[in-house]
């Protein structure tokens, strides 16, 4: 098997799998009980939630301000705690404005478009080959604007943003403006931190996801700045026991916690990605010609987008997972609509090319949980005879 297909999901690493089981069999108790299993599965709690602060850069937080992280079910719902939980936060903010661009992940845009239909105001700035337009964004930028939510790296066509410079922007226009950046697909994956820690990205909001890191699904965090939480400036939007400093209620999930702090600890090479990810645009160059690689402005090392000639994106994949070769036709969490990609059409494809695109999506781990050289030939051999096969000139 050859997996290709890590923006999707990748395999739970062995040293994440121990972490889990043993919380499953040793720490089962329910951290909000006041009894000593209560307490060890709180102890475990805090305990994964420096590990995954400190992957971020930042450490030796007291206990007091342990709540700048918030573990949620899935990345998705960190993106909703953090769009809803701003924009709701004060009677105020309603109808104010939010500036975007118009390729998010689908837990940004949905939740961007329900606030549209509540009376805000959603400035969507282009990104036209993977670039930010900043004079577009200068001019979206003003002391009415509530948000500002910019993705770290796009999971369709591995576009990397630059938002610590968006965002220096949008403080020296408006100081109050909150930040937030969707960092699924940058967290410990860029070669320069600088691109998925908060701080340096002065970020407010920075929004993660455990099973794109070989830790478990069904576990995410999000990260909200001092300044956010002091300002009460963010509210809840799921209600009950107040679990997770109150901004997420619901018993916690201990183990997968635990497994999302230990895939934080495991080696990584983004410098491996990249040259796997060259190494077969070189290969497709020589043997696939006719596909083309959306190359962005600034690329991420492990994400590569290919439009084929005339071969639908769709029967491309079918036919390499024929040979257990796994790709995707772009985002998982919409590729089983029928809709046209508004990552890949603002990126400049037509929505014809954007039908004939695929997402190639290596992984990040170090030593052997690198893309081998036999396996980037085995992936540009496969294409070309796909193409050779289902392409009709």
């Amino acid at each position: 098997m050859l997996y290709l297909d890590n923006s999707a999901t990748t395999p739970l690493a062995p040293e994440v799998r121990d972490a889990m089981a043993e919380a499953y069999d040793e720490v089962w108790g329910n951290p909000s009980s006041l009894h000593s299993a209560g307490n060890a599965a709180e102890r475990l709690l805090t305990e994964s939630r420096r590990a995954v602060l400190e992957a971020m850069g930042i450490r030796n937080l007291p206990a007091v301000q342990l709540n700048r992280l918030i573990f949620t079910g899935s990345g998705t719902e960190a993106n909703n705690i953090a769009l809803f939980g701003t924009a709701h936060a004060k009677p105020s903010c309603r109808g104010m404005r939010i500036v975007t661009t118009p390729d998010q992940h689908p837990s940004v845009s949905e939740p961007l478009r329900r606030l549209e239909a509540e009376g805000f105001e959603v400035v969507r700035i282009s990104v036209k080959g993977g670039a930010l337009d900043i004079a577009e964004l200068e001019a979206a930028l003003d002391s009415r604007t509530l948000l500002l939510s910019i993705m770290g790296v796009n999971n369709e066509t591995g576009a990397a943003y630059d938002a610590a410079g968006a965002f220096a922007l949008a403080r020296r226009i408006n100081p109050e403006i909150i930040t937030h950046t969707d960092a699924v697909q940058s967290f410990l994956k860029l070669p320069d931190p600088a691109g998925y820690q908060p701080d340096r990205l002065n970020a407010d909001l920075m929004t993660v996801s455990a099973h794109k890191l070989n830790g478990p699904k069904g576990v995410g965090a999000l990260y909200i700045s001092e300044r956010l939480l002091t300002g009460k400036r963010i509210v809840p939007i799921i209600l009950g026991g107040g679990q997770e400093f109150g901004f997420r209620s619901g018993t916690e999930n201990v183990a997968g916690a635990a497994g999302f702090a230990a895939a934080c600890g495991l080696p990584r090479s983004p410098e491996a990605a990249a040259a796997a990810r060259s190494k077969i645009i070189a290969l497709l160059a020589e043997r696939a010609p006719g596909v083309a690689v959306n190359q962005p402005a600034a690329a991420a090392p492990h994400i590569l987008s290919l439009t084929l000639p005339d071969v639908q994106s769709e029967t491309m994949v079918h036919f390499l997972s024929q040979s257990d070769i796994y790709v995707s036709g772009g985002s998982a969490c919409s590729s089983r609509s029928r809709k046209v990609s508004e990552s890949l059409t603002a990126f400049g494809l037509s929505p014809r090319e954007a039908a004939r695109t695929i997402r190639v999506s290596l992984p990040v781990g170090a030593g052997s949980e690198a893309l081998t050289d036999a396996g980037c030939e085995a992936f540009a051999d496969a294409l070309a005879a796909g193409l050779a096969r289902l392409y009709k000139r």
